[in-house]
C-alpha cells in the first residue's frame, strides 16, 4: 500500500508534497491519532526518489510537529484553572491537572524534551504544558529538539529502509502500543499512589 501511494507522489511538486508533510504533521498533535510518523518515514523514502530534498523535509515536518505542538500548548494557556476545577471539563479532571503539576515539578522540562518519542500522549503533554504555565522559551526550545531529532530518526529510516515501509509502520505501532501501555500503567500507579497519600491525609489525628 504505502510504496504505490510513494509511487503516485513521487512525481508530484515538491512544494504539494511539503505541504501535505506540513499538514499531517500538524493535524497529528491536534486531532490526534493520525499517521504522521509513517508519512515522515515515506517522506524519507521520496527523498532518495528526488522528489524532495532532506533539509526541507525536515523543516516542514519540524514545523508543522512544533507548529500542533505549540497550538495546544497556547490552548492550555488560555484554559482557566478554575474551570477545570468546577469540573465542567469532562475530559480534563482536577486530578489529572494536580498529576500533570506534579510531574512537570519533579521533572522539569526532561517530559517536553522526550515527548516526541511518547507517542499517544505527545497532544497532552503540549496541552497542560500550558495549563501549568511553563516557561514559553524553555518548552519551545525542548520541544523544538525532540522534534528535530525524531524527524530526523523518521526521515533516516525512510531513506535506509523506503522499500520496507510497511514494516517500519508496523514497528512504530508495536512502540507507540509498547509506550502507551508503560505510560498508563505508571500513570495509573501514580493515581493509586497519590489518592492513597491524600486520603491518609485527610484522616483525623488519633488521640490517646
Amino acid at each position: 500500500m504505502f510504496e504505490t501511494m510513494i509511487q503516485a507522489i513521487q512525481s508530484s511538486p515538491a512544494l504539494l508534497v511539503l505541504a501535505i508533510l506540513f499538514a499531517i504533521t500538524f493535524i497529528e498533535n491536534v486531532f490526534p491519532p493520525s499517521p504522521s510518523d509513517v508519512i515522515v518515514v515515506m517522506a524519507g523514502a521520496l527523498i532518495t526518489r528526488g522528489t524532495i530534498d532532506f533539509a526541507s523535509a525536515l523543516i516542514f515536518s519540524t514545523i508543522g510537529s512544533e507548529g500542533g505542538f505549540l497550538f495546544l500548548y497556547y490552548l492550555g494557556t488560555q484554559t482557566d484553572r478554575k474551570l477545570i476545577r468546577t469540573g465542567k471539563l469532562k475530559f480534563i479532571t482536577q486530578e489529572s491537572l494536580e498529576a500533570a503539576e506534579k510531574w512537570f515539578g519533579k521533572w522539569g522540562f526532561l517530559i517536553i524534551l522526550i515527548n516526541r518519542f511518547l507517542s499517544g500522549i505527545r497532544s497532552v503533554i503540549g496541552f497542560f504544558a500550558g495549563v501549568s504555565e511553563l516557561n514559553f522559551k524553555k518548552v519551545f526550545i525542548c520541544s523544538t529538539i525532540s522534534t528535530v531529532v525524531w524527524n530526523i530518526v523518521l526521515l533516516f529510516l525512510g531513506m535506509f529502509f523506503g522499500a520496507h515501509i510497511n514494516l517500519i509502520d508496523k514497528y512504530l505501532n508495536v512502540y507507540s502500543r509498547v509506550i502507551f501501555s508503560v505510560i498508563s500503567i505508571g500513570i495509573i500507579l501514580f493515581l493509586i499512589y497519590y489518592f492513597i497519600r491524600r486520603r491518609g491525609k485527610k484522616k483525623p489525628n488519633e488521640t490517646v
